[in-house]
């Protein structure tokens, strides 16, 4: 099996690190333990991980911020993957964000937080 795969033309293993369950319970506000969700964070990459799975409504904003604490410089080969067309409200519900503006405010959003710059993505058309 290949261990290869890839996002655009930028090579990753095929197997990353989805980050959502770094959040407190039901996805939703700060981890029970944020030093051990650092520390799960700091051995993923450790173990060659170079690709995390995030999306800035996870927590919301939590996930997004634990990832930029702990790993921020990233480490050159590391590739952040992001979603957008979500957001929750203060009771933790999921709700749909699709509308264009929505879908614009929440690639600021994944930015913002995770302090890259909108040229280092890859696969996004020009906003």
């Amino acid at each position: 099996m290949n261990k290869t795969s890839f996002i655009g033309d930028k090579p990753i293993n095929r197997i990353g690190f989805g980050a959502m369950q770094l959040a407190g319970p039901g996805v939703f506000g700060p981890p029970q333990d944020p030093d051990g969700a650092r520390a799960v964070l700091r051995r993923a990459i450790e173990l060659g991980v170079d690709h995390i799975d995030t999306a800035q409504y996870y927590g919301p904003d939590v996930v997004n911020d634990l990832i930029r604490e702990t790993l921020r410089p990233y480490p050159e080969n590391l590739k952040l993957v992001t979603k957008v067309g979500g957001r929750r409200d203060d009771q933790g519900a999921w709700l749909p964000a699709q509308t264009p503006a929505e879908l614009r405010a929440d690639v600021e959003d994944n930015l913002r937080s995770l302090r890259v710059e909108l040229s280092t993505i890859i696969g996004i058309p020009q906003l």
